[in-house]
């Protein structure tokens, strides 16, 4: 496409510093015009964003890049946010993410959410300002408005980590709740009489995951309030501190499942200091399978999670809805697998 042909312009500042206000009266456009040109550029009339494009390479308003994103109305930019940058559990998705999205020239914005909805919010509406072509968001849980907003911006969205059956937004994750269903019945069928839940962060994943293990000792005719929560991160010395909770609560808990890998060896070095036979005196499962999880003194049980496969999947799918191409399904349930090893 040629790009318009604009007469040559002033800068409106001595300083020579080109402004939106030079873009606008270069393309016969207000600055509002630009300004939205820039932010949503969908929302903005083909022929006055062709003005606005010549107009900004022509001024170096912005790279060329940003022109190119207007008259496209595409930004080859997908929007990711996660919870947590320093969880490695995140960073394998995102190691997916990236390799999906260098298949098909894709460039990526990382945000993260710690976890608030809230936070996640003002992160999806600070990077629609960069017109992004779609979102990958992690959980189901968003709310109403962030949902609205995506709607009126016409921007697609894939969650992950998560499933929604029988929902038409698209989905890729596996059920935390058979996954907590699966390690109780482990341990059932272990012998263990009186297992416990380490819970730490309480997102709502992990009560999925809580909610299936306690499920599983009801049917058994178990006590499933054996249990400590707490809202704060987890990590190693969590584990460690969680375990002497747990045990002044319930002496006689013979097994716990911890909701991540990182409680879970907290446990074992504390059964270790306190000359806690594993899994003699104290059973241990985790989560996630971590890469050091099978190589603790004795390996952790733990639910093997897909979490570089969902941050590819994701992507394709991203990639597909962008083409408009027809999805065989709007749930991908990836699942999750039973690392049994010698910590039960």
């Amino acid at each position: 496409m040629t790009s318009p042909e604009l007469k040559p312009q002033r800068h409106s500042r001595a300083s020579g510093r080109v402004t939106i206000v030079d873009v606008a009266r270069l393309a016969r456009v207000s600055p509002m015009t630009v300004s939205r040109a820039l932010k949503t550029p969908a929302l903005v009339q083909l022929e006055a964003r062709d003005r606005i494009a010549a107009a900004i390479k022509q001024l170096g308003y912005v790279p060329n890049q940003a022109a190119s994103t207007l008259a496209s109305a595409k930004s080859q930019v997908i929007g990711v946010i996660v919870p947590s940058l320093s969880n490695s559990v995140f960073v394998d998705t995102l190691t997916g993410i990236r390799d999906s999205l260098n298949q098909h020239g894709y460039k990526f914005l990382i945000g993260e959410s710690s976890y608030s909805p809230d936070k996640e919010s003002q992160l999806i509406s600070t990077y629609l300002a960069h017109a992004p072509d779609g979102f990958l968001l992690s959980g189901i849980e968003q709310q109403d408005a962030l949902r609205e907003q995506l709607a009126t911006h016409n921007v697609p969205a894939v969650r992950m980590f998560d499933l929604n059956p029988g929902n038409s937004e698209v989905t890729v994750g596996f059920s935390h709740e058979e996954a907590g269903y699966s390690i109780a019945r482990h341990l059932i069928a272990r012998g263990y009489r009186q297992p416990g839940f380490l819970g730490a962060q309480l997102d709502p994943r992990m009560m999925k995951r809580r909610h299936g293990f306690r499920k599983a000792l009801s049917e058994a005719g178990m006590n499933p309030e054996v249990e400590v929560l707490t809202p704060v991160p987890s990590t190693v010395e969590l584990g460690t501190k969680m375990l002497g909770q747990i045990l002044q609560q319930a002496p006689a808990c013979d097994a716990v499942f911890c909701c991540n890998d990182d409680l879970a060896l907290g446990v074992l070095f504390e059964c270790q200091r306190r000359g806690l036979s594993v899994p003699g005196q104290m059973a241990i499962a985790g989560f996630n399978d971590l890469p050091w999880s099978a190589f603790a003194n004795p390996g952790i049980t733990t639910i093997v999670t897909p979490r570089y496969d969902i941050g590819f999947t994701a992507a394709q799918l991203l990639i597909k809805l962008l083409r408009h191409e027809p999805l065989e399904t709007t749930s991908v349930d990836l699942g999750f697998k039973l690392a049994i090893r010698s910590s039960t």
